[in-house]
């Protein structure tokens, strides 16, 4: 992050939150792989390693919370710093609600760990690609100060949509041809559902980055793919 203040500490500060910001989006994509992980290998250790680990994303939070608000009280930022650090205090909020979505995810895992029989769960790791592939992508706009890039992301939140909405109806067709598919497809939705809320936060993010960079909300609604279910 270039600088021009005569302090140096309050650069120390700024780019003390990017960097937290940066490290604790790497420790949620982890965390979202590892509960992915344990859904298809449907491994109990890896799930309950995810819901353990969940605490260091809330740390990380509440870090960046009290750097943030130091900032303001003793620099007084204006402009463009002020909004890098409220940027910073909204961007880490929407971090720590996808380690969440992790979390649950992990659990339906657990759940799911004693079932035999399952429906297709290849959608799963795709819809995981793409939700990793948005918090990837906005973190590097975050870094960059990219705004092109953060447009990119706010724009593929329709593609997540589109492809939860048809793997929620492949799963409703399985479960009303046997009720017994009823119990591990109620919670793949669950899965599948937090998957799409992931990307929902991810788009936050990018709207959160477009306003740092240029101190503007998008002009377009957002895209919002076939949620018609």
């Amino acid at each position: 992050m270039s600088s021009n203040h005569i302090v140096k500490s309050y650069d120390e500060d700024l780019n003390y939150l990017n960097h937290q910001i940066t490290d604790m989006g790497q420790l949620v994509i982890s965390q979202l792989k590892a509960a992915i992980q344990a859904v298809m290998s449907q491994d109990i250790t890896i799930a309950t390693v995810v819901i353990e680990k969940d605490p260091l994303v809330d740390a990380f939070e509440n870090e960046i919370d009290t750097v943030a608000v130091r900032t303001i009280a003793l620099r007084q930022p204006v402009a463009g710093d002020l909004r890098s650090v409220i940027a910073a205090l909204k961007i880490s909020s929407h971090l720590e609600r996808i380690a969440d979505y992790a979390a649950n995810i992990s659990r339906r895992a657990i759940s799911l760990s004693e079932v035999t029989k399952f429906p297709p769960m290849s959608p799963v790791p795709r819809m995981a690609l793409v939700a990793e592939s948005m918090i990837n992508d906005v973190l590097n706009a975050y870094t960059a100060r990219d705004d092109d890039k953060a447009l990119a992301v706010w724009k593929r939140d329709a593609e997540l949509d589109d492809m939860y909405v048809s793997f929620l109806r492949e799963l409703l067709t399985y479960m009303m041809e046997d009720p017994r598919n009823i119990g591990p497809c109620t919670q793949l939705l669950f899965v599948a559902k937090n998957i799409e809320r992931i990307g929902d936060h991810a788009t936050n993010i990018a709207e959160m980055v477009h306003y740092m960079v240029s101190g503007l909300p998008f002009k377009e609604p957002r895209p919002i793919g076939n949620r018609d279910a």
